[in-house]
């Protein structure tokens, strides 16, 4: 479970990280980073995909800076994986409503 966000801070399960990260149903990949920075590619995903979630959630940051672009977004989908894609902040509340009845994961950006 998610405890608390706010910008570039993250609180999971009484752990603290300060970089984004991936949060899996039974761990979380800390400093996630990806290739492009503040755009999602395919490949900063492939973890996910070796857990065959039922739904992806991805925080795009506090302002929503990060892009998914369309191509990660059809990937996806035709992975059989539902996603979401909002500000960091629903995305937190979006995968504790979640995570107790689905096999959910979010990738989520802390900062901008």
């Amino acid at each position: 479970m998610i405890d608390s966000y706010s910008f570039g801070r993250i609180v999971i399960d009484g752990k603290t990280y300060s970089s984004d990260v991936i949060i899996f149903k039974d761990s979380v990949k800390a400093n996630w980073w990806r290739a492009e920075g503040h755009s999602l590619c395919i490949d900063d995903l492939k973890e996910v995909f070796k857990k065959k979630p039922e739904m992806l959630i991805i925080g795009t940051g506090k302002m929503g800076v990060m892009d998914v672009p369309q191509d990660v977004i059809d990937y996806v989908t035709n992975q059989g994986i539902k996603i979401m894609i909002c500000k960091t902040d629903e995305a937190c509340e979006r995968f504790n409503e979640m995570v107790k009845e689905y096999n959910v994961v979010a990738a989520l950006h802390l900062t901008c």
